[in-house]
């Protein structure tokens, strides 16, 4: 582990230039073992979990349960963490969704202070959870920036409520994760084949029809974020 400190504008810069796996081995390098990675076993979580096998492979990688994800992705999740022996560390609310929903209804049809709440409640707070326990100083994400329009100016690395958030594969474009997806036989989604573009809880995510892209088929074509990537430091609500 590098003892060296680095701000984030330095960092990124020093991954740019950088294959993905290149800068898996660097943020190693860097960070040890207080990296962890997180993953969310959507359309295309299998690139950054197949490159965290061959690259680092003792990364502990968080997956946040809401409690909420389609049948087909915790099915998808079981058959992925058996291809790449996966450090899968499992956390998840709280409060159990039957208890929530008592508590509080159905927080995703209560606009936009309803989602905030339920985006608290069920992926920022067990994710705050897993990264003080796991001691974690940096998290690794597969956010990419065609992913949304509010993620297109990401730098490769930034400081995100005292923790350094870093993008190994954040310039991918969705042709090459398809390619690489096809080059190294990694499975879809099972739901991929349904016309969904991206996915996430079976209550806030709907295929991609009629001309829908991938960000108008979430939050009813909110342009939302839950949280997990916003430097709210907000997670302090009431259960």
């Amino acid at each position: 582990m590098r003892t060296r400190s680095m701000t984030g504008e330095e960092l990124s810069a020093e991954l740019e230039p950088l294959s993905a796996g290149d800068r898996l081995r660097l943020l190693s390098e860097v960070f040890g073992d207080r990296l962890v990675a997180s993953t969310s076993f959507g359309l295309q979580s299998a690139v950054m979990l197949d490159l965290i096998a061959q690259h680092a492979p003792e990364l502990p990688v968080i997956f946040i349960d809401t409690g909420y994800l389609f049948p087909e992705t915790y099915q998808y999740a079981e058959e992925l963490v058996n291809r790449f022996g996966t450090d899968l560390r499992v956390y998840q609310p709280r409060l159990s969704s039957a208890r929530m929903e008592a508590l509080h209804g159905q927080l995703w049809e209560q606009g936009k202070e309803g989602l905030d709440r339920y985006g608290i409640l069920t992926k920022v707070e067990p994710m705050d959870r897993a990264l003080k326990e796991l001691n974690a100083h940096a998290w690794i994400s597969g956010l990419r920036r065609s992913h949304s329009s509010t993620r297109a100016e990401r730098p490769f690395a930034e400081k995100q409520n005292r923790m350094t958030k870093v993008y190994p594969i954040l310039d991918w474009v969705d042709a090459r994760v398809s390619a690489y997806m096809h080059d190294r036989g990694l499975p879809p989604h099972p739901l991929a084949a349904q016309g969904y573009a991206t996915m996430g809880d079976w209550h806030s995510t709907a295929p991609a029809v009629n001309g829908l892209d991938a960000e108008a088929s979430r939050f009813n074509g909110q342009k939302y974020e839950c949280g997990l990537h916003l430097d709210s430091g907000q997670t302090d609500f009431q259960i």
